[in-house]
Order: C-alpha cells, then sequence, then structure tokens
C-alpha cells in the first residue's frame, strides 16, 4: 500500500476495529425469530445495517410498538459484549500515526454504545484523532456524509484520504466520498465486497506498508 499521498485514514467501528460482527449476528438472530421468523436467517440479510433502517424494513406497522423494547436489550447486549480487535490492528493504526497520518473512526454506532467501547478499551481514543459518531451527521451510510465531514474536519481533500470498510452501506458511503476504499472481508467474503473496493484485506496483518 503506497501512502504517499494519504493524509487521513477513517476507519468504521465494527468489523473493521473489532470484531464484533459475529455477535450482533447472534443478538438479531434472537430478535428476528422472535418477530420474523418466517424469515429464516433474516439476521444475515441486515448485516451492515443501521438500527434506523433496521427499524424502518422491519420493525414498521404493527411492530414500531416494539421498536423500543429492541433498543433496550440491544443497549444491554451492547453494554455487555466484548470488543477484540481485529488482527493487526493497533499495530497498523500506530504506525500510521507515526507517519503523520490523521487517523478517525466514522461509525454509525452512537455516543452510548462509544461509551462502552472506553469502559472496556480505555486505550481506544488514544488511537485516533477524532471519534465521528451517528450524532455527527444528519444522514447515514450509504450516504458520503460521514466521511465529507470527516475530512472537512482534517481539512483535507477526499483523494487524501482511505476508508476501511466492511459493509455494503460503508464501502458505498466511502465510494461516494471520492476516497480509497479498502475492504475489509470480515463480515462478506472477498469477493463479494470486491466490486465495491479498491484493495480487499482479511485483516491488517496482511497489508504491506
Amino acid at each position: 500500500m503506497d501512502l504517499s499521498s494519504i493524509k487521513g485514514a477513517f476507519f468504521d467501528l465494527d468489523g473493521v476495529v473489532f470484531d464484533t460482527e459475529p455477535q450482533y449476528t447472534e443478538f438479531w438472530g434472537s430478535q428476528c425469530r422472535l418477530y420474523h421468523p418466517e424469515q429464516i436467517g433474516l439476521e444475515n440479510d441486515i448485516k451492515g445495517t443501521t438500527l434506523t433502517q433496521i427499524f424502518d424494513k422491519y420493525f414498521s406497522g404493527p411492530l414500531e410498538k416494539e421498536r423500543d423494547a429492541v433498543n433496550e436489550r440491544l443497549r444491554a447486549f451492547e453494554q455487555a459484549m466484548h470488543f477484540d480487535y481485529v488482527d493487526g490492528f493497533q499495530s497498523f493504526v500506530e504506525l500510521l500515526r507515526q507517519r503523520g497520518i490523521k487517523t478517525a473512526v466514522v461509525t454509525s454506532s452512537n455516543v452510548p454504545k462509544m461509551e462502552s467501547v472506553y469502559r472496556q478499551r480505555p486505550e481506544f481514543k488514544a488511537l485516533f484523532d477524532r471519534v465521528f459518531t451517528s450524532e455527527d451527521f444528519a444522514r447515514s451510510k450509504p450516504f458520503p456524509d460521514c466521511y465529507l465531514t470527516a475530512a472537512s474536519h482534517f481539512g483535507l481533500a477526499p483523494a487524501e484520504c482511505l476508508v476501511f470498510e466492511d459493509s455494503f452501506n460503508g464501502l458505498k458511503s466511502g465510494r461516494a466520498a471520492g476516497m480509497h476504499v479498502i475492504g475489509l472481508a470480515t463480515t462478506y467474503d472477498a469477493a463479494t465486497i470486491a466490486p465495491l473496493c479498491d484493495e480487499v484485506i482479511s485483516n491488517y496483518e496482511s497489508i504491506n506498508v
């Protein structure tokens, strides 16, 4: 990977910084079996989508009244979940910072979720120059707003920025922002996400800077 023209590196959270997708699949599997038993495997279809998108599509009409209950279960689940870094992530992001590259998390997760991260991973904030959450932009991925907001914060042009993503919406967001997109094959296999990426990696140990 040639970093000579790169000044900013922006990371999604789940499936990119932390290998949390299997835990979310477990949670949403329990909720889908409860509310949509007729749609077997629905938890796999909703990977990479935001809570708002899930509610709008699968918890509307008669199920709208269940949103608060699901949200409360999700909040409790996130407080108890564990956050394990994707292999090689810490060393890679520390190398970027040593080279003067700005680093940021750009996630659709909210502040309460991030508080759970900070409690379990006290070193987390020191890895990044800024953490952007869902409260920082009006439109979620796949719109480019979040990544353009990050670039603007650091005074960078899109061409000077790397985006690391694992989900379809996230990859589309990075592409729409005009940035160089690296896909993590943690949630989907490499062949599935390759059309939306400039490069695909399995983890950060496979990157040769």
